[in-house]
């Protein structure tokens, strides 16, 4: 089930199941609650989790030796290889945090 974030300050954004729980889990909201609230008191906390998660995840994938990486032939090695960033990846939804902040409204999902 997708996640449907909304905030009066914003456009509707919709994430994929799998990035919604990721973003929810980051900003220390329970993915399972089928409906939750971040209030605007509690925007600049989870903007700066988001953030620092994405610094980590890019720190990461710069990391990686060369060395470990191997050529292989198959699909899914070229999808890993070219896979998003956790950083483009919550863009869109940190936009919608800093709208919502700046306006005094909470996002809802």
């Amino acid at each position: 089930m997708p996640y449907k974030f909304k905030s009066r300050a914003t456009a509707d954004l919709i994430m994929l199941e799998a990035n919604g729980r990721q973003v929810l889990e980051i900003i220390g909201k329970s993915p399972d609650d089928e409906h939750g609230i971040i209030t605007a008191e509690q925007i600049p906390a989870a903007i700066a989790a988001l953030e620092a998660a994405a610094a980590e995840d890019a720190a990461r994938r710069s990391a990686k030796p060369e060395d470990e990486e191997q050529p292989q032939e198959d699909e899914g090695a070229a999808a890993n290889k070219d896979s998003v960033g956790l950083s483009r990846r919550v863009a869109p939804f940190v936009e919608m945090l800093r709208r919502s902040a700046a306006e005094g409204k909470e996002v809802v999902w």
